[in-house]
């Protein structure tokens, strides 16, 4: 089969390339700019372009699937000459569910968790050798590739994703997929950009529950009220399991789970992260695999790339970096740091350059997240909000939507570093919360 990718880059789309080009399909693709760590992985593989730009000639009438990028833009023009040839156009979630269809469809959904619980899944049956297809959007230890298509394996596991699946398909990317078994981990407003209201952003979750296949399961968090609503209201048939925090406790820096078979120890902390381990340790259980294996297995998870994740330091410093920059996910992330380094003087930093965080109507939602921090200090840049064409954003109403009088703000990244180099990294312990970088601070140093 004959495939090429419009904006072959990205995260996600160069891992499903490359998955491809592993199953032996015919594998080309395009894009205006590939950044690491796609490009080496694409040249590895020889699906590295020779050069960046779009190339209408590409596209021509033996292309057995043209797959399209969130990154291209409507006016593609590749995407007009595929249009033009009549080719089949998939959008990436699209693409993955044709790819499933045959198979037992496992779908992880909610405003956050979804990648840590897909991760802990994707773990535990790589430790008992159980081998399934996948999709997770962030590199995972033992995986070389974070998509997996065979012909072969029964199951399917995929991170199910609301945002839209492609510049001409605005249906939420979970929608496309159809679950036989499904887990939805909370629901907070996001992605403002395209929910223009709480009530879109979760209607997109009924479908969701609505798209659950007749006879399927659903696997819930029942602490969460707007999940519990979602599912009470559904009306298609599905066998329901609820879960929550499960029992646990910390000594000597080090947590262990309260369980029937005794307490485990883990690699991981937070009262979110022991809530995600429960949710997949019920979906493990639908997979064939029983408590007791997964306990053994889940001791040796270390957590998804950029979820609490420990990075070392020269100087052995206590540092750890989180994809967090939504509200829940930065209010989890702060009270399990709180929990864990209840002796160490905390600093939380947090740096807001989504649409969604620096929406002045959205930052609302952010209210007493940093609260319980020693130093609590936010990051944005006024050149992005210009780049972004979005109204200035002063300190003093940052403050304010924290409710935080003390919050440290930075609107530039020169004193955001300079401060930085005033601080003495083996004093305290440090989260660092952004989907970025902090204007290219150097966390290992």
């Amino acid at each position: 089969m004959k495939t090429h990718f419009i904006a072959i880059g990205g995260s996600a789309m160069h891992n499903l390339a490359i998955a491809l080009k592993d199953k032996g399909y015919q594998v080309t693709g395009s894009d205006d700019a590939i950044f690491e760590p796609s490009k080496s992985r694409l040249e590895k593989k020889g699906l590295l372009p020779q050069e960046m730009g779009w190339f209408p000639e590409k596209i021509t009438s033996d292309i057995d699937a043209v797959i399209l990028g969130m990154h291209a833009h409507q006016d593609n023009p590749e995407l007009a000459r595929a249009k033009e040839l009549g080719l089949k156009i998939y959008s990436y979630p699209e693409f993955l569910y044709e790819q499933s269809k045959n198979k037992t469809r496992v779908v992880i959904a909610g405003s956050h968790g979804k990648t840590t619980i897909t991760s802990m899944i994707l773990h535990v049956l790589n430790f008992h050798q159980k081998e399934v297809d996948f999709m997770v959007g962030a590199q995972l230890e033992g995986f070389d590739c974070m998509v997996k298509l065979t012909q072969d394996n029964d199951f399917m596991v995929l991170e199910g994703d609301e945002y839209l699946s492609s510049p001409i398909d605005l249906r939420s990317k979970f929608l496309l997929y159809q679950p036989n078994i499904a887990l939805m981990s909370g629901i907070a407003w996001d992605h403002i950009n395209v929910f223009k209201t709480f009530d879109d952003y979760i209607d997109q979750f009924r479908k969701f529950v609505a798209s659950i296949t007749a006879g399927g399961v659903l696997v819930y968090n029942e602490e969460d009220p707007e999940v519990v609503k979602v599912v009470e209201n559904a009306e298609n048939y599905f066998r329901k399991i609820p879960y929550k925090t499960p029992e646990y406790e910390i000594s000597n820096g080090k947590v262990y789970l309260k369980t029937e078979m005794g307490d485990i120890p883990l690699s991981v902390f937070g009262a979110h992260n022991l809530l995600n381990m429960e949710g997949a340790r019920h979906i493990c259980r639908q997979l064939g695999i029983m408590d007791e294996d997964f306990y053994d297995a889940i001791m040796s998870f270390k957590g998804a790339s950029k979820r609490l994740e420990k990075v070392e330091r020269e100087d052995k410093g206590t540092l750890y970096k989180d994809f967090a920059h939504a509200p829940s996910k930065v209010k989890a992330a702060v009270k399990a740091f709180r929990e864990q380094f209840k002796n160490e003087k905390k600093y939380g930093f947090l740096e807001l350059h989504t649409y969604s965080s620096l929406n002045p109507a959205f930052l609302e939602q952010y209210d007493h997240a940093m609260d319980g921090l020693e130093e609590a200090i936010v990051f944005y840049s006024e050149d992005a909000l210009k780049i972004k064409r979005m109204e200035p954003i002063s300190p003093e109403f940052i403050k304010e939507k924290f409710k935080n009088e003390n919050l440290k703000v930075f609107t530039n990244a020169e004193d955001l570093h300079a401060y930085w180099n005033t601080l003495d990294k083996t004093n305290g312990a440090y989260l660092m919360m952004s989907s970025g970088n902090f204007g290219g601070l150097d966390l290992t140093k």
